[in-house]
């Protein structure tokens, strides 16, 4: 190649580059958000996506987004990837590259269903987990891993027996159970748990303002003790805002559908674990469920007293999520394609 064509390309190259609003570095696996000025600056968030169902590929790089543009937070992205051309394939539910960042993280958001991770990729969410830092699950997070061919971690699978339950009872507090509202038919309104309205993670969200169009789980009503219900799930009758409750058992009582608690795994150390079954991509799109997210990432880290109740937690660039359904993810994607134009 000529002198003039070499720096044609890298010019070209360049060009590519600047074109993205993102501050990112462009890894062709994964997207890494760099921190403005916040209460998050230098801490450094990893959010791990790997769903059939509810967009967690286009959830969580809006999340990040927030989280570095507005608040400081350093985030990198994790996608299921096809090895084969370098495409987002949420059906590929055996390859997520670039867990090994987990061992400079300080918080993981996990937001996974059914996951059939070898070992070498497992070892670095195992070891995160059992070390004591923060974990925020979003909505399959609960039965995150399903670990067909893995002896090693055979107890982190959702329904273990090992671990009751696996990864998702035993450290976020509940695994898959079933839906408890009809599923694409019924959505929820989050309603305070009694009590916690003065809870930091609900600073600046006013009662019954959560709606998201994704349903509530079912979960157990006698959750072990260190579990603290902040958002109880309120099944409505349509999938509108405006629609009203569901009369009758399935209100009577309502399913949490966020909570705390403190998982000690094998390093000693107590950790801070947040979880919502609420979560879809689409769920993004109500503001007080954004502030949730938001305050449960500064909980989770221990910076509580940093939680604004007038945080900006707008959504960044254009956003227009696909539905919740199996087979629903885009084509061809690569994470590099979500990078937002200038």
């Amino acid at each position: 190649m000529s002198l003039r064509a070499s720096l044609s390309l890298l010019l070209a190259l360049s060009a590519c580059t600047l074109s993205a609003a993102d501050p990112v570095d462009h890894l062709v696996d994964r997207l890494t958000f760099h921190g403005k000025s916040g209460p998050g600056k230098g801490k450094h968030v990893v959010l791990v996506s790997g769903d059939e169902e509810y967009r967690s590929e286009q959830a969580l790089p809006q999340l990040a987004r927030i989280l570095s543009q507005r608040h400081g937070f350093e985030c990198t992205v994790l996608f299921a990837i096809d090895p084969k051309d370098g495409t987002i394939d949420p059906n590929r539910n055996d390859n997520i590259p670039g867990l090994e960042t987990l061992a400079s993280a300080d918080l993981l958001i996990l937001f996974t269903r059914f996951r059939n991770l070898p070992d070498a990729q497992m070892k670095y969410l195992v070891d995160y987990i059992e070390s004591g830092r923060p974990i925020v699950g979003m909505r399959t997070a609960t039965h995150a891993f399903d670990l067909k061919s893995s002896t090693t971690y055979q107890r982190y699978s959702w329904n273990s027996k090992e671990w009751d339950g696996g990864f998702g009872r035993h450290v976020l507090g509940e695994t898959w159970i079933n839906h408890h509202g009809r599923h694409a038919i019924q959505s929820t309104r989050g309603i305070f748990a009694a009590g916690q309205a003065a809870h930091p993670i609900l600073r600046g969200i006013a009662d019954a303002a959560i709606w998201v169009p994704s349903d509530v789980y079912t979960v157990r009503l006698s959750p072990p003790e260190d579990i603290q219900p902040l958002v109880l799930g309120q099944v409505l009758t349509g999938m509108n805002a405006t629609d009203p409750p569901l009369p009758g058992k399935q209100n009577d009582p309502m399913m949490p559908v966020a909570w705390t608690r403190t998982y000690t795994g094998a390093a000693g150390k107590p950790a801070r674990v947040f979880t919502t079954t609420m979560g879809s991509a689409q769920d993004l799109l109500n503001a007080p469920f954004r502030r949730l997210m938001v305050n449960a990432c500064y909980w989770a880290l221990g910076l509580e007293k940093r939680i604004s109740p007038r945080s900006n937690v707008d959504l960044i660039g254009p956003y227009t999520p696909l539905p919740f359904k199996f087979n629903g993810a885009a084509k061809g994607v690569k994470p590099a394609d979500l990078l937002l134009p200038r």
